[in-house]
């Protein structure tokens, strides 16, 4: 038996993770599911042999092939899937003609850099699904660097980093990013991707910037949509009201072009804190000390992780630095805290323990992912990074341990953002210690605690209709005092027993607390929400009711919720772009 062949016999887990330990296989190796069966493959010659049912007259020059598909906490993986790779807008226009003829599904493929299940439904016939990867060739990125405002036009499956990198060539940039810049820009929009920035106090406004999501840069976009007789492409200008829902459209339509605005790049600087507890850093409105609150007045910019039972937070504070200051370390490239991408073996070994069925060395497990990034900060002199924006913003890569993520944004103002926190952390180390005190542990991993603004349509550099529908971070009109998102997000292993039920207790108290005069709590869309007692998105009366009214509330009711879906509907009437569970959310 050749080696080939010996490579398809592996198992699920052996075929993601051939040659890796079984801990890291199934903890946190990054894999990427490269080895494809083409379309037609008889198995001769000691070949691999196709084992779906060919689709029809499938479009010919696209290829067409099987491969695994997981997702970023590998609780979506499949051993195989139709998969194509179009070349041309003009190929997904194809592609969706012959899907609505032939009863198929078309779900685009990214960075699978997510959990909620907008590509593929855990569970659900795929027999009649095929994916179709943006990432072969629809990847172009073009920067007009002269244009009023500046902007980029990229491809749907290119990726932040090489956008980031072709803006950063021309003194351009982005000023509020996620952390992963494997991230594709069509995956972003689906989900209002966003990072940890908003404008120090005092801080002038930059043109070209936004502190929302990435949605909320966009000029113009092109999409396949329904024109009444067929699916065709259509391009969308910022000033068209019909672009709206199309800016967070969670997967219910297939983008193939889209145009940024983008202002000019600059230098800045994160600092790391280790040495601060975490009663005085999650301190209430107002209160004395290094906290959260004050960190974002001063700096804008800033992120806690706090591992479990333990007492100081690993804090970054982001700031814009001119010229290098005198103790910060030169960085010419992203991804720089290399210790979290190879995690050391106690820490591989204890999530192996984890999985094999000991949740109670978790608090143990929090003391040493704390003394890992205490020690990993000094040896590698990244206590204090100065580069370029894109540079000192990426830091999660494939490799980074991947978790199960549960929790979402409250939107509220500034001013609210240390009682928010504060609230939060204490509620939490309350039920996390009352567990413990009854010998359970169902979360094990890091609270992770960001702010950034919101999409103002004040901050777009061309004519607006408006904020994208239905991202988190839509402005509320009946609270223009309201110019604040914070991320409140708790990670787990997956598998640990009780977690998703313990996410459920904590959404509802979310949900409940944060909902009132001062604020309002909506779902982050990549992440998990609608916890049900075992599994995420499974919350009917959440799903049906509470989230849609979370997009009805303090808006017009001629953009709203039920106006985005009907657009959904309008643009994609054969559910071309759709699935299982989309069908359910956006019926």
């Amino acid at each position: 038996m050749t080696a080939q062949d010996e490579k398809f016999r592996l198992s699920r887990r052996g075929f993601m993770a051939a040659g890796a330990g079984a801990v890291a296989a199934t903890a946190f190796a990054g894999w990427t599911p490269a080895y494809a069966v083409p379309a037609g493959s008889s198995g001769s010659a000691g070949g691999p042999v196709s084992t779906l049912t060919p689709p029809p007259a499938f479009p010919e020059g696209i290829a067409l092939y099987q491969q695994a598909y997981q997702n970023w906490s590998k609780e979506i993986m499949l051993d195989a899937i139709w998969t194509c790779s179009p070349k041309t807008p003009e190929d997904v226009v194809r592609l969706a003609n012959w899907g609505h003829a032939n009863g198929y599904t078309i779900r685009p493929r990214g960075a699978m850099h997510g959990w909620t299940p907008l590509t593929i439904v855990n569970g659900a016939p795929v027999d009649k699904v095929i994916l179709a990867d943006t990432t072969v060739h629809l990847t172009g990125v073009s920067v007009n660097a002269g244009g009023s405002p500046a902007t980029v036009t990229a491809g749907p499956g290119a990726t932040l980093d090489a956008i980031t990198t072709a803006l950063q060539a021309q003194g351009l940039g982005f000023a509020n990013l996620p952390a992963p810049g494997v991230l594709t820009i069509a995956g972003c929009l689906a989900v209002d991707a966003h990072g940890a920035a908003l404008p120090a106090e005092g801080e002038a406004h930059v043109p070209g910037q936004t502190f929302g999501s990435l949605s909320n840069l966009v000029t113009s976009l092109t999409a396949v949509v329904w024109n009444g007789s067929e699916y065709a492409l259509k391009t969308y200008a910022r000033s068209d009201a019909a672009i709206k829902p199309l800016l967070t459209h969670l997967g219910r339509t297939f983008l193939t072009s889209v145009t940024l605005q983008a202002a000019p790049n600059y230098r800045m600087r994160c600092v790391s804190h280790t040495d601060i507890g975490w009663q005085e850093l999650f301190g209430a409105r107002g209160t004395s000390g290094r906290t959260f609150e004050k960190f974002v007045r001063e700096n804008g910019r800033a992120e806690a992780i706090w591992y479990p039972f333990t007492e100081r937070p690993w804090m970054k504070v982001w700031s814009l630095a001119p010229t290098k200051p005198p103790f910060s370390r030169e960085v010419t490239g992203p991804y720089n805290y290399i210790f979290s991408d190879n995690l050391p073996e106690p820490v591989t070994d204890m999530i192996g323990q984890i999985n094999a069925g000991n949740p109670g060395i978790a608090p143990a497990f929090g003391q040493i992912m704390y003394a890992t990034t205490v020690a990993g900060l000094a040896a590698t002199f990244s206590n204090d990074l100065w580069g370029w924006s894109k540079d000192v913003q990426f830091y999660i890569r494939a490799t980074t341990l991947r978790l199960t993520e549960g929790g979402g944004a409250v939107i509220t103002s500034r001013a609210n953002i240390g009682q928010v926190i504060h609230d939060f952390t204490q509620w939490f180390n309350g039920r996390m210690e009352y567990y413990r005190s009854i010998g359970q542990f169902p979360l094990n991993g890091p609270v992770e605690i960001r702010c950034c603004g919101l999409d103002q349509p004040s901050e777009v550099e061309v004519d607006s209709a408006g904020a994208p529908t239905i991202s988190a971070m839509r402005p509320r009109p009946d609270h223009p005092e309201w110019d604040t998102a914070i991320w409140l997000n708790v990670l787990g292993v997956p598998g640990t027993p009780g977690m998703f039920a313990f996410y459920r207790e904590m959404e509802q108290w979310m949900r409940n607390h944060y909902n009132n005069n001062d604020a309002t709590f909506r779902p982050e869309w990549s992440k998990g929400w609608a916890f049900g007692p075992d599994k995420p998105y499974t919350d009917t009366p959440i799903i049906t009711q509470g989230l849609p009214q979370t997009y009805r509330d303090g808006v017009p009711s001629s953009d709203n919720w039920d106006t985005a879906n009907a657009a959904f509907n309008a643009l994609d009437p054969h559910k071309v772009f759709s699935n299982t569970f989309l069908d359910q959310l956006l019926p």
